[in-house]
């Protein structure tokens, strides 16, 4: 079993600030990161760290859960790795 760690770019749906969306994940999900990131011309994106056993837990499972979450728009994976 291996220990992975993913980076999601989560984008708010058209009207919704980022901050309130960024504070939703936290609260429902509870990353091991986040952090809200300046694109350009008042975009913003949200950065969101998992950590997880890749027995229990899958990227794409992950990916499901903070589509569903609510004011997100679209999520996908910046970066994975093994840890």
């Amino acid at each position: 079993m291996a220990k992975v760690a993913v980076v999601f770019k989560v984008y708010p749906k058209d009207g919704q600030r980022a901050e309130v969306v960024a504070n939703s994940i936290k609260d429902k999900l509870k990353p091991q990161g986040l952090q809200v990131e300046e694109i350009g011309f008042g975009i913003k994106c949200i950065k969101v760290l998992f950590m997880f056993d890749d027995a229990e837990e899958s990227s794409s499972k992950m990916e499901a859960k903070l589509q569903a979450a609510e004011g997100v728009g679209q999520v996908e994976v910046a970066e994975e790795s093994l840890v």
